[in-house]
């Protein structure tokens, strides 16, 4: 059973939902639930308000921490739905599991989401593009600097209302052979908090050479392509979609294994397989590399304009059919303008 505090007053009316910035405006609710005593206690749902964290929290020290990304979609008539939350339901446990936190619950997850969402589904506005981002994510909370596992750990749920995440501009991208994302052994599948903060100062230091994102390579040899910082990446080549596929370094994107799905529907052929940087570079001087795109849940599809590779920048064509396909299918689904012939979505009730 949740125990549920409404807030007696909504920040909505202050919000312009024609202004959002990506992740900056919350909703008026969050999800909490503390392990303690070597279990999760009653789950709570509350006003969102700040945390208080002792100096000495766990997390603080040695980032035991991770966390999920998806979404809620408002359809024409008002319904909200999810996509896939089971998905990340798994990967957060998967990701705990690696990083030694103990998994959550799934009823506690599942009804504290939808308990969630019904309180703000206002904050949810119906429109392609508009969504509620949802973050679950779990971090140790043990008032020590012991070098071990946390005893204690905080699992919460926060919201965002917002709109598309790149506005327009081009995405050009810069292929690193400096700095690693993971390594073979490593937490590069998982989605911890490490990962992504070890990802900005080489993603700040492309985007002052104009690169939007980068595209990690493998850390042994940095002949192989992994995934970009946000989004995993599709290569179009000749007649075949080609991906990297998912190991203990990449991150098995929800809205990947979608897209895979949809396109062998579609009947386009899917390969899922390790891509030589070589590969990419000789099928564009051959004119066979007709697309390159990222997938993510924050991104959805977002089409390359071009990728650089040891001081050589390679355009793409602007014309992206197979991507433009897919994320039309895909959105339709999302927003339930579609069928949903694979049962990806699920109605909040």
């Amino acid at each position: 059973m949740i125990t549920i505090q409404q807030n007696p007053q909504s920040k909505i009316k202050d919000v312009s939902f024609d202004n959002l910035v990506f992740g900056k405006t919350f909703t008026d609710h969050m999800f909490l639930c503390r392990y303690r005593d070597g279990k999760w206690h009653t789950p709570e749902i509350k006003p969102y308000e700040p945390l208080t964290l002792d100096p000495s929290a766990s997390v603080l020290h040695y980032g035991q921490a991770v966390f999920e990304g998806m979404k809620a979609f408002k359809d024409d008539q008002g319904k909200v739905w999810l996509f896939r939350p089971d998905e990340n339901f798994r990967r957060i446990n998967r990701s705990s599991h690696r990083m030694q936190i103990p998994e959550f619950p799934e009823d506690y997850f599942f009804e504290g989401l939808h308990q969630l969402l019904k309180l703000d589904h206002e904050w949810i506005k119906s429109g392609i593009g508009n969504s509620l981002y949802i973050r679950p994510f779990v971090f140790a909370s043990q008032s020590t600097v012991q070098a071990a596992a946390s005893e204690e750990y905080i699992f919460m749920i926060i919201c965002a209302p917002v709109s598309n995440y790149y506005t327009g501009a081009e995405i050009n991208v810069l292929i690193t052979e400096e700095f690693s994302r993971a390594a073979n052994g490593g937490v590069g599948y998982a989605k911890a908090a490490g990962n992504y903060g070890a990802q900005f100062y080489p993603t700040s230091e492309a985007l002052k050479k104009g690169f939007q994102q980068i595209i990690w390579t493998d850390a042994d040899r940095h002949e192989y392509l992994e995934e970009a910082g946000t989004m995993n990446i599709f290569f179009k080549i000749d007649t075949k979609l080609v991906t990297a596929p998912t190991n203990d370094r990449i991150l098995d994107g929800v809205t990947r294994k979608s897209i895979i799905q949809i396109a062998k529907s579609k009947g386009i052929d899917v390969e899922e397989r390790p891509i030589r940087v070589s590969e990419i570079v000789e099928a564009h001087q051959q004119g066979l590399l007709q697309e390159v795109f990222g997938t993510g849940t924050a991104v959805v599809v977002l089409s390359i304009n071009s990728f650089s590779y040891r001081d050589t920048t390679y355009p793409l064509p602007k014309e992206n059919p197979v991507a433009t396909l897919l994320k039309e299918e895909l959105v339709g689904i999302q927003y339930n303008k579609k069928q949903d012939p694979f049962h990806w979505t699920v109605a909040v009730h």
